[in-house]
């Protein structure tokens, strides 16, 4: 029996893993492309002049953005990180992560399905009092040596200029580069960790496009505009080349001493050739070259936060096949304690918002659990208090410290627990002074499996081969400008 038992409880355990793996899959893929394209395409002058002060109209805009954007939580971040880093306030990136994860159609359709019209209104009608707040107090207690800590944390997370890992625009054209101290070389010498003593000016080098540059100029994948004709480069020991050879672990005995290299055949080609290379791949078009950007940013996400999104969805499957729900009713205070109104919302609210910390897994499985806890007893401002901290789960302040540090996450988590709170105790205050809450309503059924010829499944099956794809192809992208992630 009790192997029984414990098989049994194992596949429990993976049926509800699958189920919230495929109920997430889409929105959460679907956020994090979207995430990509705006971070690549969306201009930083635009976001400045809409998003870089916080007011009235710049919470309306960032509110429209969040109901038209995605319903996963850590897509959400994702978009709200992208925000930041094109410069908008931190007080509106945080209004547009809550509105991209209350607002949002699909989780208004299930509250209406699951608990009825009442908590629909709830959820709206909290969703703009929380938006209001975190915009008041993101504006006006965030520390600014705070945010300038969080904007130093973006700033050193982005990706550095292609090659060899160096800023050399204001080196001298006597210094070489590739992340070495080559103050002491001579203007003859090369660079990128290579003994190119020998080689003469007019080489260059290094998998590049060079057909708009002079035939002495050097690379590396960057800007080197600045730099004196004789700098050249690319991580090879020459020390056995003829000084008119060029690099980069080709065999170039038969070259002229002014023809430049890079993986290519190039015996056949007159010295003066150097705009004239022709790649073995096909130039891509603008269109591809974008989506190949954004690609790459893709991956660095899916490479930061893929750790924490899968223990997320771990140890929340966890959570809810072994914890019954009585037992997360029991965590609340029955409405005979004999409590004043506002001091049992207070502490339901409270309770709520730290359940969803340690429980809360994709908007259906949170609404379903929110059902649940209603009608084991919690105040409708502990419902709709619960429902809000999606932003406040452990594996999202997880994600929030990879995106910007300890101390910045400090603080959004701290204001954002402090807004939540208020708003549900303005909720309930709101609803039971009008009279419009009722407690007997029952808890609908809803087909929690997902599996089967409906919206879900399509939409997995177009998204799970586009995002394996879409990942590879930024990958490419990331390990040719040498970043590995």
């Amino acid at each position: 029996m009790i192997e029984q038992d414990i098989g049994g409880l194992v596949i429990h355990l993976f049926s509800t893993f699958g189920n919230m793996v495929w109920q997430i899959f889409w929105p959460l893929a679907f956020g994090l492309m979207l995430s990509s394209w705006i971070r690549n395409l969306l201009p930083v002058s635009s976001v400045v002049k809409h998003l870089g002060k916080t007011t009235v109209v710049s919470l309306g805009f960032t509110t429209f953005l969040g109901m038209v954007s995605s319903s996963c939580s850590y897509a959400a971040a994702s978009l709200s990180h992208t925000l930041l880093t094109k410069k908008a306030t931190v007080a509106n990136a945080m209004a547009f992560l809550v509105s991209s994860t209350n607002l949002i159609i699909e989780m208004f359709i299930v509250l209406v399905a699951l608990m009825g019209w009442t908590f629909l209104w709830g959820e709206v009608i909290g969703g703009l009092i929380l938006i209001v707040t975190v915009g008041f107090l993101f504006s006006r207690f965030y520390p600014k040596d705070v945010e300038q800590e969080l904007r130093q944390h973006l700033d050193d997370a982005q990706p550095q200029k292609a090659s060899c890992g160096m800023d050399m625009s204001e080196m001298s054209g006597d210094h070489s580069d590739c992340g070495m101290d080559m103050s002491k070389m001579k203007t003859s010498d090369s660079d990128c960790g290579m003994d190119m003593s020998k080689m003469k000016a007019s080489d260059s080098d290094c998998g590049m496009d060079m057909s708009n540059m002079k035939a002495d100029d050097s690379d590396c994948g960057m800007d080197m505009s600045n730099m004196k004709a004789d700098d050249s480069d690319c991580g090879m020991d020459m020390s056995n080349m003829k000084a008119d050879d060029s690099d980069c672990g080709m065999d170039m005995s038969n070259m002229k001493a002014d023809d430049s290299d890079c993986g290519m055949d190039m015996s056949s080609m007159k010295s003066d050739d150097h705009s004239a290379m022709k790649m073995a791949a096909e130039p891509q078009s603008v269109t591809m070259e974008k989506i190949t950007k954004s690609a790459g940013f893709f991956q660095m996400d899916i490479a930061m936060i893929g750790k924490e999104i899968l223990i997320g969805v771990v140890v929340s499957s966890i959570l809810i096949a072994l914890m019954p729900q009585d037992g997360w009713r029991d965590l609340f205070i029955s409405n005979d304690a004999g409590l004043p109104v506002w001091l049992h919302s207070f502490l339901d609210v409270i309770i709520g918002i730290f359940v969803a910390m340690i429980a809360y897994v994709c908007s259906v499985g949170n609404l379903i659990l929110a059902a649940a806890l209603w009608h084991g007893g919690i105040s409708f401002g502990g419902v709709i208090g619960f429902i809000l901290s999606d932003v406040l789960t452990i594996p999202m302040i997880r994600v929030y410290q990879k995106y910007y540090g300890k101390r910045p996450t400090k603080w959004m988590v701290g204001l954002l627990f402090v807004s939540i709170l208020f708003t549900g105790l303005c909720v309930d205050a709101i609803f039971n002074g009008f009279g419009w809450v009722t407690a007997d309503q029952t808890v609908r059924a809803l087909n929690q499996s997902g599996f089967g010829l409906n919206f879900t499944t399509v939409m997995n099956l177009i998204f799970i081969p586009v995002s394996i794809w879409y990942y590879r192809l930024g990958k490419k992208a990331n390990a040719s400008m040498g970043m590995s992630m």
